[in-house]
């Protein structure tokens, strides 16, 4: 099995990139959405290789944590490499640890593509899960109020992704603000 892959990328996209590894390409998709993987880059992307009858996909991250998240959803029944790839895609792993923590599969639901029940089945698993294992960051407890909790669904509704949303209304912690106020000031933020 390939576990890590050390090149240059010569092809990025939200999703995959093509990675150099002494003149050989490798297809290895990835959750790029913020760009954080550039062409001409030298990374190390820690993979997972996924054998289908008709296909050897590959799969990298930059860090072991979400490697291990990755193959966690992979345990979940329905959901697949695609799908787990889509998960990460739009969150990261300490938000799926700390809604794991706190038994809460609302904010999963908000994200495109997972119905109602496969999040109810992704936090039951991960529930059971993350309390014996050991990531590369602790999960943040981000204690919002109803005010910024409203914030984050608004911005959520505007098609920001959750991540996005959340880490623009932490970096806006007033406390006396109000919804419109921290969406205002969230969207400058992200843009």
């Amino acid at each position: 099995m390939i576990r890590t892959l050390t090149g240059t990328i010569t092809h990025a996209t939200d999703t995959s990139v093509v990675l150099d590894v002494r003149g050989v390409g490798y297809l290895v998709g990835t959750p790029n959405k913020d760009g954080g993987l550039q062409v001409d880059d030298s990374v190390t992307l820690q993979t997972h290789l996924a054998v289908r009858e008709t296909a050897l996909d590959l799969y990298g991250f930059p860090s072991h944590s979400e490697l291990e998240m990755f193959e966690l959803l992979l345990n979940i029944p329905k959901v697949g490499p695609k799908s787990a790839l889509q998960i990460l895609l739009q969150s990261t792993p300490n938000l799926l640890i700390e809604s794991a923590q706190k038994n809460d599969p609302v904010y999963l639901h908000k994200m495109s593509g997972i119905g109602k029940k496969t999040c109810e089945n992704i936090i039951l698993y991960l529930h059971k899960k993350v309390a014996d294992m050991q990531f590369e960051q602790v999960a943040q407890n981000d204690n919002f109020t109803q005010t910024q909790t409203d914030a984050i669904d608004a911005l959520i509704a505007l098609g920001y992704d959750v991540s996005s949303a959340r880490e623009s209304i932490t970096h806006l912690a007033d406390k006396d603000s109000t919804v419109n106020s921290l969406v205002t000031q969230a969207l400058k933020h992200i843009q």
